[in-house]
């Protein structure tokens, strides 16, 4: 609902400020007054295109304003949050939104959402949660085939809403299977060249058949055997030095010599005893390290150009696959991934039968989910059809017949149905779409009566018309007036009219003044109560705000607005 919108410097709006809140808001003013600028700026407000003609002559920009009240959690919350804005909670579950538009001279625009910057796109996304706008011309929604299948939708309460959905998922899932259906099709010469090229790559490597760390283990064992002689002669020197085989003296003799010397002499001071221990577990350490060089130079004996030789050829084979694949870790690992994706691949003939029945099976219950949502629809199109010809008997259109055809389509998201509103407006005449043979105030009342219908099953937050009352007059205005006041028994209506008829039904009467001082035009709005209504009502009348006649005739429709039982 909204809650009040403020507009500076709109078209001749210098500054104004609409309470409108709950029930049915009449907004009235002479013409030229800028009562067209209030629907402009809720326009602007939902995302509406700018048009810099709309600034105020003289002013370097427009402000428009809304406060919203909106549930504290749902679809219109979520989108605010998405787009970085805040609502401000207000008790009982509900809370208060600002959105705001700004529109320069130079024809820029800027919108907020919930206190933050936002694309308008944003509020166009709000906007289908928020608000319905109604009016002649390009704001009539009932124009759109789209609209009008819609406007059946909703009238058509939970059966429709539950087969739809049940198709909405039928139609996602047969266009899923048959997307990677017709992929695989399309890809099946490629994606044998690709097992193909898969399945020598995985030839080669399960010939080599790398191991983690192989590579650097081999550069180890290669720079080993290259220099095999320099490392036979330190190991044998190193060896002759500690423990000589001949009778060269060596590290093993002399030490054992010294620790002979200190035992001899252990009997006259202890000490030495402890210095000839130390020397026998030096001892003991020579001789296994000469012992390690003896079995090092034995391998080295065992190892020839053979090895290496070996060992080189190895490096080369491994250097092929990592030169191919990257890295010897990226080939071990391509082995295991590519094992996968060649079992994938040369599953092909079976995965294409296994969709296709898939994908039969889906467009079976495709089939049985779109019968079931047009047999929805049908019935809920002569429901409507009756009742909004049967409310059309009442808006100056008494002769008037509504149709609302089903008939095979295209296939969507949506279904496969074409829904067209049709209208015969008196005896005799051929039923037409509404959206080519409907005048402005016919298309005007056909919309209003097919929002009350609607409304008994599926009403939304705000109504606004901007004249729905055109081209009717005396006893079909008052009719229309009951029935905006009717919609507002269950959401909040907001009608731009010219007839006191209609705004007598309102409960709250906004008027748009327009002053002048000579050679600046300004409007401004105002709240109307007691007498300043009925002189508005009796302007409404007769154009005359004073005169006795055209305010008895006001108090007349006034009484009758408030205390007649709307229906």
């Amino acid at each position: 609902m909204i809650e009040q919108v403020t507009l500076r410097d709109l078209g001749v709006i210098a500054e104004a400020s609409l309470p409108l809140g709950p029930g049915f808001t009449a907004v009235t003013g002479e013409t030229g007054a800028g009562k067209t600028m209030v629907v402009t700026g809720l326009g602007l407000l939902l995302g509406a295109r700018a048009d810099a003609a709309a600034v105020r002559a003289g002013a370097d920009q427009a402000v428009v304003e809304g406060v919203w009240i909106v549930p504290e959690t749902g679809a219109v919350a979520d989108r605010v949050a998405e787009a970085g804005g805040e609502i401000e909670p207000i008790g009982g579950g509900r809370a208060e939104l600002y959105l705001g538009r700004t529109l320069t001279a130079e024809g820029r625009s800027r919108a907020s959402v919930g206190g933050r910057t936002a694309p308008a796109g944003v509020l166009a996304d709000l906007a289908d949660q928020l608000v319905v706008v109604h009016g002649q011309s390009d704001q009539l929604r009932l124009r759109s085939a789209a609209a009008q299948r819609d406007a059946l939708d909703r009238f058509g309460g939970p059966r429709i809403a539950t087969a739809l959905g049940a198709y909405r998922a039928a139609h996602a899932h047969a266009r899923t299977l048959a997307a990677e259906l017709d992929a695989l099709t399309a890809q099946r010469a490629e994606r044998v060249d690709e097992a193909a090229r898969l399945r020598a790559v995985l030839a080669d490597i399960e010939q080599v058949d790398p191991q983690p760390g192989e590579d650097i283990e081999l550069a180890q064992r290669a720079d080993r055997l290259a220099n095999v002689e320099d490392l036979r002669l330190a190991a044998a020197t190193a060896h002759a030095a500690l423990s000589s085989d001949d009778d060269q003296p060596d590290v093993a003799g002399m030490l054992a010599e010294a620790r002979r010397a200190l035992e001899r002499a252990a009997g006259n001071d202890q000490a030495l005893a402890a210095q000839a221990s130390a020397l026998e577990e030096v001892g003991y350490r020579i001789a296994d390290i000469a012992g390690d060089l003896s079995a090092y130079l034995a391998d080295l004996d065992e190892s020839g150009p053979h090895e290496l030789a070996t060992v080189l050829d190895r490096r080369a084979a491994l250097n092929t696959l990592i030169r191919a694949h990257g890295t010897l870790e990226e080939t071990i690992a391509l082995r295991e991934t590519g094992a996968a994706r060649l079992l994938e691949l040369d599953d092909d003939d079976d995965r294409i039968e296994r969709l296709t029945a898939d994908a039969e099976v889906a467009a079976s219950a495709l089939d049985d989910a779109a019968q079931a949502l047009t047999a929805a629809r049908v019935d809920a199109a002569g429901r409507l059809s009756a009742a909004v010809t049967d409310e059309l008997r009442a808006l100056a259109l008494p002769d008037a017949r509504v149709e609302v055809a089903v008939e095979p389509g295209a296939e969507s998201a949506a279904g496969r149905d074409d829904v067209a509103l049709l209208l015969a407006p008196h005896p005799g005449a051929a039923l037409r779409s509404v959206a080519k043979g409907a005048s402005g105030g016919e298309l005007s009342r056909v919309m209003l009566a097919i929002e009350v219908v609607i409304a008994g099953t599926d009403s939304v937050p705000t109504f606004v018309f901007d004249e729905v009352d055109a081209g009717i007059g005396g006893a079909a205005a008052i009719e229309v007036g009951r029935r905006l006041a009717r919609l507002a028994e269950t959401s909040q209506v907001i009608a731009v009219t010219h007839l006191a008829q209609v705004a007598a039904f309102a409960n709250n009467h906004l008027s748009v003044v327009k002053s002048s001082d000579g050679s600046v035009t300004a409007s401004s709005v105002h709240a109307l109560h007691g007498a300043d209504r009925e002189a508005e009502m009796a302007r409404l009348l007769s154009g005359l705000s004073d005169s006795t006649a055209a305010l008895e005739h006001a108090r007349e429709l006034l009484s009758l607005g408030t205390s007649r039982l709307i229906g």
